[in-house]
């Protein structure tokens, strides 16, 4: 009996348990700093460095939850930066895109995208897009819709690199985030990158 099957039998018997997961919020969108239009809705991405994408998602522990700040190129899929803290502060967002500046060789023209979060509109972190002169681009209206890529990119990482679990503390989390991110950009194969790893998709465009 497969997977499915075996799990319609236990739903249709009422013997399935639905594992309940709490979950942390990671955009707070309510605040007084400046949001940007969403400048990436019909643009053609064709190379790396182009369009980097920026998302926070939540990471459990025994005492809680951490958070990972992960940016992405948007044509390789590789992750380009990330940090992982125990705290929604700005510094690990900072940490992240600070990662993603100092390993790119050209961000000429580069669009920065990302939610209307808090950590995103700051002054201290727009102020270090543009004096990068890197232009900024916000979602809108559908926040998941408008950072899809982001969005699955997390969805990856908890799914196929066992994010998703409970680890025993913070270092633990960031030992497993940096061992599955560089699983993620030097190993996995993408079809949408015709069977390529982010990294080397990245290497030849960037």
């Amino acid at each position: 009996m497969g997977r499915d099957t075996l799990f319609n039998v236990l739903r249709k018997h009422q013997m399935l348990t639905l594992r309940k997961k709490t979950s942390a919020r990671t955009t707070n969108s309510y605040h007084r700093f400046y949001k940007y239009n969403n400048i990436i809705k019909d643009l053609e991405v064709t190379r790396a460095n182009q369009v980097w994408v920026s998302d926070i998602t939540y990471i459990r522990t025994v005492k809680g939850f951490c958070y990972l700040a992960l940016i992405t190129d948007m044509h390789s899929r590789k992750i380009v930066g990330y940090d992982l803290s125990d705290s929604l502060e700005l510094k690990g967002c900072v940490r992240a895109l600070n990662k993603a500046i100092y390993q790119a060789k050209n961000i000429k023209q580069l669009i920065h995208h990302s939610d209307r979060g808090i950590q995103y509109c700051s002054n201290v972190y727009t102020q270090i897009l543009k004096r990068k002169k890197i232009n900024i681009s916000m979602t809108e209206e559908n926040h998941c819709y408008e950072n899809a890529m982001a969005e699955r990119i997390n969805g990856i990482l908890k799914d196929e690199f066992y994010l998703d679990q409970t680890f025993d503390n913070t270092a633990h989390a960031k030992r497993a985030a940096k061992n599955a991110i560089n699983l993620y950009n030097e190993i996995r194969l993408h079809l949408s990158l015709g069977y390529k790893t982010p990294n080397m998709v990245y290497k030849l465009s960037a």
